[in-house]
């Protein structure tokens, strides 16, 4: 289980960027959300998007939160 950060790599192990999902984000809808840990389901890339869960203690007891993070590529 990981509580963050997550980290996009390139082809051969280079990092591209890194996020700390442990945290408090600004949300579009305005309602506070904080991640924690990534103990669901792995990032899954649907659409030209990554959709990453944080805060969802999965199996183990690790740091609660409940945001979905989304991701994808600028033009």
């Amino acid at each position: 289980m990981t509580t963050g950060p997550l980290i996009a790599r390139r082809r051969y192990g280079r990092p591209l960027w890194e996020l700390n999902t442990a945290r408090s984000f600004d949300t579009v809808n305005h309602v506070d959300a904080t991640g924690g840990s990534m103990g669901a389901a792995g990032p899954v890339v649907a659409g030209g998007l990554m959709f990453v869960p944080s805060g969802y203690v999965g199996v183990r007891n690790g740091a609660p939160g409940n945001v979905l993070l989304v991701f994808g590529v600028e033009p």
